[in-house]
């Protein structure tokens, strides 16, 4: 078998580096990941606590921790609660003309809410998307690996290397 062919990797192998897995197809691994299913095999769970990753599927070993969403999950999470709920807050307010203590008591409350039920799946969808890209994070040992260019200096200041 070719060194860059991907593979399931099924844990038994001692390389540093786990080969490299076959993706699902996109709408398979999004849905996986709403499901709190590792997005390679269908089995395992993505997550750990309420929006940890776990280091490696249970299942088939897979790194998932290095699949970091970081900010987009939020942010989507944002677009999509705000595209679902400020056009409600517009009609009330042009039909109705409540105060404002009671568009705080009744949508503020309703953001809030949603944007915790809608985090975790949302984040487990793009867990999954990553996977389908390949988009994985560089671990400490990976850096080491790679020699660091020697970055020019910038002009006008001297050279310390030198």
């Amino acid at each position: 078998m070719e060194k860059d062919t991907p593979m399931r990797w099924d844990g038994t192998t001692t390389d540093a580096k786990p080969p490299r897995f076959v993706p699902a197809p996109l709408g398979t691994a999004i849905g996986r990941g709403i499901r709190n299913r590792c997005p390679y095999c269908g089995v395992g769970r993505v997550f750990a606590g309420y929006l940890a990753l776990v280091p490696e599927c249970s299942n088939c070993h897979a790194p998932l921790a290095r699949l970091r969403a970081d900010d987009a999950p939020p942010y989507f999470v944002i677009f999509l609660v705000g595209h679902l709920l400020v056009p409600p807050v517009f009609w009330v307010e042009k039909a109705y003309e409540p105060p404002m203590w009671l568009h705080m008591v009744i949508w503020l409350p309703l953001f809030t809410i949603l944007c915790i039920l809608l985090l975790r799946p949302i984040k487990g969808a793009v867990v999954g998307w990553m996977s389908t890209l390949g988009i994985v994070s560089v671990e400490e040992d990976d850096e080491e690996e790679a020699p660091a260019a020697a970055a020019p200096p910038l002009r006008g200041l001297p050279d310390r290397n030198a």
